[in-house]
Order: structure tokens, then sequence, then C-alpha cells
């Protein structure tokens, strides 16, 4: 190609320049000759990038956080790259099913939505959203206890979706109680107790920040039973100091609904919740914000699996970001996995539209690396698809 060809003069009385201002330069021109349509959202990272335009400094800040200096933030997501695959070929994968169940209740993928607060930060309608999403994608939602929107409206706009109900245990148990009998009459399935969180993490970008997150909301679901009133966030201890094991005992006492306890890094801790009988774990470091330089979550899973010893189903929490990721984890022991701030990243682009593709670009690379590693069924995911990396 000819060089005036590539390059044309930006004169304005050539044709196809009469729009073009006077003092248009070859990168402008270059840009507007290609400007078109956004690419597609090819993955989760494209999403990331994505929801950071959309939302404001402190709120992305909020969401993408870790405590001190976010060691295990980052390793959540690198940890899975010690682990190779080893696939294995010639089998029949012209149909491979993705199905699974947790707790008895079948899911589409073991894929589920972890529980984060305030989804009306990004997007109006948040955790009605969320809850739509799921329903749609016939995957598990656990609502966290700072929801920004009514339990019941959540319910309202998915009741078929399957839902469980996180709770940040509060110094008042009348109103724990409150909260647990509430969630069981709406048909929530499963009680999750999050218990790495006696004292906020030290999360240095909301301090620098200034977060305040009683100006932008109340939280509809903490009412104290005393006084009806809504209860503001910045009131709320995140959860009692003082629970410990034995005060377990009290929550099975007061609902029938399984407790799964989330937050769960070491076999010490893995052994006692087998004694307490409690019916799942949820390995997680919370993402990162709690205590730094812990386990990446993928590191503690197959310590918490072996630890139980399939007396209940182990699920893992934090850094999954690729459908071989979600293979890994499950060829490690974990029953399904839950995704956080991905989910907040597709709220945050599109609401609901963007919930429902994160799942499924994370669904359909998951069906790629079952199908790619020979599984054709969850069941065929196993501990033999797992090299360690040398590296």
């Amino acid at each position: 190609m000819a060089r005036d060809q590539l390059f044309p003069a930006t004169s304005s009385s050539e044709p196809g320049f009469e729009q073009l201002p006077l003092d248009t330069t070859f990168p402008t021109y270059w840009k507007t000759l290609m400007s078109g349509p956004e690419m597609p959202l090819a993955c989760l990272t494209d999403f990331q990038a994505r929801a950071r335009e959309h939302l404001s400094k402190s709120t992305w800040e909020f969401i993408e956080g870790g405590a001190d200096d976010s060691f295990t933030r980052d390793d959540n997501i690198a940890a899975f790259k010690k682990y190779r695959l080893r696939p294995r070929y010639l089998k029949d994968v012209s149909e491979v099913d993705t199905r699974t169940t947790v707790l008895g209740e079948e899911i589409s993928a073991p894929i589920c939505i972890s529980p984060t607060g305030f989804h009306c930060l990004v997007w109006p309608d948040g955790e009605m959203s969320t809850a739509r999403a799921a329903q749609a994608a016939s995957i598990c939602y656990i609502t966290s206890t700072y929801a920004s929107c009514a339990l019941e409206d959540i319910v309202a706009t998915a009741p078929w979706g399957l839902r469980w109900f996180q709770l940040y245990v509060q110094r008042d148990r009348q109103l724990n109680k409150q909260l647990i009998q509430r969630v069981e009459s709406l048909g929530f399935k499963a009680l999750v107790i999050t218990v790495d969180t006696p004292k906020v993490g030290n999360r240095r970008h909301d301090i620098r920040n200034q977060l305040d997150l009683k100006i932008n909301l109340l939280l509809k679901d903490l009412r104290s039973p005393k006084e009806g009133n809504i209860v503001p966030y910045f009131q709320m201890s995140p959860i009692d100091p003082s629970i410990c094991w034995n005060d377990l005992s009290w929550f099975q006492s007061i609902t029938r609904l399984p407790i799964i306890l989330k937050g769960i890094l070491t076999k010490e801790d893995a052994e006692l919740a087998v004694k307490h009988n409690v019916q799942g774990i949820i390995v997680s470091n919370h993402g990162g914000r709690q205590l730094d330089e812990v386990p990446a979550s993928i590191d503690a899973l197959t310590e918490v699996v072996a630890a139980v010893r399939g007396k209940m189903e182990v699920y893992l929490d934090g850094g999954i970001r690729t459908g071989n990721d979600v293979l890994k984890a499950l060829a490690l022991g974990a029953k399904c996995i839950f995704l956080g701030r991905p989910i907040l990243w597709g709220l945050a682009c599109k609401g609901e539209r963007g919930v429902e593709e994160v799942l499924k670009i994370l669904k359909n690379e998951f069906h790629t690396s079952m199908t790619l590693t020979g599984c054709r069924s969850v069941a065929e995911i196993s501990w033999d698809l797992i090299q360690f990396s040398r590296l």
C-alpha cells in the first residue's frame, strides 16, 4: 500500500474531511475513523476495568480494597497459577454437564454468589438485581446482613431463587434471633455465619477516603426488637467479638436451618466445625479484607477438606476469575465456589444483565475447562487433574 493511501493528507478539501476540525491531527483522524461500538466484555477482568470507569474513587476502593498491604487480596488470585491442570483426552465429551448440588439443592453450575453488602452503592436496584440474576442462572445467592434492600423486597423480586442468609452476629441476641427467624420464614435455605470479623480489618483506602456509609445507607434489616427502629450501619459492631464455638449450640436451638461457617482457614477450626455439627464451611479470607498475610483461599482449601473427611460440604470464596480457577477449586475438594467482587463489577456495569453476563461467562469458561480436561460431569472432577507447579 502506498504511503499516501495509509497516511492521507489531512486537508479539509479532500473528500471525507469536511466535518473534521481544521487542526485535526493524525491520531484524532484515526480515532474518528475507527470509533464504533464498544468492544464486548469477554472475561471477568473486562468487567473489572469497565466497572472502575463507572464508579467513584471511594466506592471503587471500598469494593477493591484489601487489608494493610493487600498481600492476601492479590495472592488469592495469583495462588491459582501455582496449580497446573493434567488433561485427559480421547474421552467422549460430546455432552458435558455442569450441574451439581449444594445442601441437596440443584444448581446449574458450581458457581454461586458470595455475600457482599451495599449493592445499592453500585446500582440503584442493588440486591434485587443481583437476586434476579441469580434466579435466572439457577444458582445460589447468599444475601448479606448488610444488604441495602429489605429482605422482603429481595425475596419478592426473585421468589423462586435459591437463597442463603449471611449473618454478622450482633451483640443483641434478640436482634440475631429476630433476623434468623425472619429469613427462615422468608424461605432462605441456610444460615451462613461469618466468623473472621471480630473486628474490622485495617482497610487503608477506606481510612484515607474517610468512607462513611452512614451518609449513603441505612440498613433496613437491622431493626432493634425493643425500639422497632432502623439501626444505622455505623452504630452496629460488625460482629460480636465475644462469640465462640460454644455459642453455636444457641443458634442451632433457635433455627432448623443448616448452619455454614464462613471464614475457616485451618484444619484445627475445621475439626471443631465437625465437632459442633455444622453443615458446611466456606473457606475464605474475606477477600483479603480482614487479616492480611493469611493463606490464599485456594491454598487453605486442601487442609480444610482433609480435616472434615467428607463429613460436611466445603466451599471456596476468593480469587476466582476464570473457568480454570473453578475447575481447580473443585479438583482440590470444593463442592462449589462463591464469587464476590466480580458480581459487583457486573452490577456496576449493567445491573441485573451485567451479573447475568458475569455468571454466563464464567459458566461457559468452566464448561470449556471441563471439556478440555475430559470431565463429562462435576463428579468426574478429581485431585488427579492437578499438578503442583515447580515455579
